[in-house]
């Protein structure tokens, strides 16, 4: 099922400040939140999915994004993008209520087992053909993951742990607080197992209780065409395993777009500038140019102008919607000799007092050509 606009999801038009946004997403977290609904399911639905467009539209990188390539920007087909779970609205946006929301939704983040790792961040380079057609890179990345003696735990062979005698093994610490609701529950993560609900008793000798070690991993990433410079791509779960146990953080991709020597990008279109002589353009001919999927051969008619733009279909650069290609548009330029011998000079004295040499846009005369073929 596609995915709904954010801007309708909120509420506000396309232009719309950040401070209104902020606005429409409070409103409709404080309609949709689950404390006030608890036996409507689609009001929690309602409340994730508000949450996640003022995700986007809260972010000036990612709302830029998203209104030049819709959900696709932000997702790039790797799964990072998708619907929230409540650990991540409450972690990120509780400060929006007033640190007043909560309830069984662990309203300060954390709780056992949810502690997520850190993201690392990528550049990748890629050609203008992968670019416009997408491609499978495998990269070498270094992260922290999990230890193989502890299984992350950080105990000595992964389990000599005990319960948080502070949160009793919750891992969150509960207080009730006065909002303009009523009372609602409080969670903050509990400071003294750090939201795991245990505590090492007897470090790993391995990775000294930290859970983690580093490691050197190939990873395969699958790019799809039309992505941008620019452009960030999520792989979920390829970042760092957090200290003491959890989920591990998203690897962020940037794409950076290398120059193409010949062939320029004009958003989903390919611009090659196109270089004949003056002779061909007199007679035609028949070429071959290069395009992002390799060469291919194209007919110049007699009596081109130079200035002319060719156009072959569907030689372009992919939507990344999935909406087609582009097209590749041909330039051409005919190129004037600057330097003449005494006999190309002479023939050009012939020719200079001729009609047929004077501008006169829209005459097709077949006898120029022939006489063309008595000088060359």
């Amino acid at each position: 099922m596609a995915k709904r606009d954010y801007y309708d999801i909120l509420g506000v038009p396309k232009g719309s400040s950040a401070e209104d946004v902020k606005k429409a997403y409070r409103k409709l977290a404080i309609k949709y939140h689950p404390d006030k609904n608890p036996d409507d399911p689609s009001a929690e639905e309602k409340f994730k999915e508000a949450a996640e467009a003022y995700e986007i539209l809260s972010s000036p990188e990612k709302r830029q994004r998203y209104d030049q390539y819709g959900h696709q920007g932000n997702q790039g087909g790797f799964g990072g993008g998708g619907s929230m779970n409540m650990e991540d609205i409450f972690s990120q946006f509780g400060d929006i209520f007033g640190g007043g929301f909560g309830g069984s939704f662990g309203g300060g983040g954390g709780g056992r087992g949810q502690r997520k790792g850190s993201n690392l961040r990528i550049k990748l380079k890629l050609t203008l053909e992968e670019v416009a057609n997408g491609v499978e890179k495998k990269i070498k990345v270094k992260r922290q993951v999990a230890c193989d003696h502890c299984h992350g735990n950080g105990s000595k062979n992964g389990t000599s742990l005990k319960k948080c005698t502070t949160c009793n093994g919750t891992g969150q610490i509960r207080k009730v607080v006065n909002t303009m609701l009523g009372q609602m529950v409080s969670a903050t993560t509990c400071t003294t197992c750090n939201g795991d609900g245990q505590m090492v008793s007897e470090r790993c000798d391995h990775c000294h209780g930290s859970g983690t070690s580093e490691k050197e991993e190939q990873i395969s990433i699958k790019v799809p065409g039309g992505v941008a410079d620019g452009m960030q791509l999520s792989m979920s779960g390829k970042g760092n395993y957090p200290r003491g146990g959890g989920v591990p953080g998203d690897l962020i991709i940037l794409i950076e777009e290398q120059e193409d020597d010949v062939l320029k990008r004009d958003g989903l279109n390919i611009i090659y500038d196109l270089y004949i002589s003056f002779t061909d353009a007199v007679f035609g001919t028949s070429l071959e140019i290069p395009t992002i999927d390799g060469k291919v051969k194209i007919k110049i008619d007699q009596g081109t102008q130079s200035g002319k733009i060719l156009r072959l279909k569907g030689k372009g650069v992919k939507d990344l919607n999935g909406y087609g290609k582009g097209d590749q548009l041909i330039y051409v330029n005919v190129w004037t000799p600057q330097a003449l011998s005494k006999e190309e000079k002479d023939l050009m004295e012939k020719m200079k007092g001729s009609e047929n040499f004077k501008p006169n846009p829209g005459k097709n005369d077949k006898g120029f050509f022939e006489k063309m073929k008595e000088f060359f």
